[in-house]
């Protein structure tokens, strides 16, 4: 899951929810929502806004070049 909390920043974490490994689904007013159970992280730092995902979607690392984001 991609998003870009601020303008020209942007941030990568799993799609998995860490609740019950569901696939988070969608990005809206500022979290990242998972359509199971109703878990949302923050979009900045995946951390739970709200549970019961018990542990914020790890981050992964990307680069971002030329407009393209990829997974490093």
């Amino acid at each position: 899951m991609v998003t870009q909390p601020v303008a020209g920043e942007f941030k990568a974490f799993s799609a998995v929810c860490t609740h019950s490994g569901c696939t988070v689904s969608k990005v809206a007013n500022g979290t990242i929502d998972c359509p199971c159970h109703g878990s949302r992280f923050a979009v900045a730092d995946a951390a739970v806004v709200a549970g019961p995902a018990p542990r914020p979607l790890p981050e992964k690392r990307i680069t971002v070049t030329g407009g393209e984001v990829r997974l490093a």
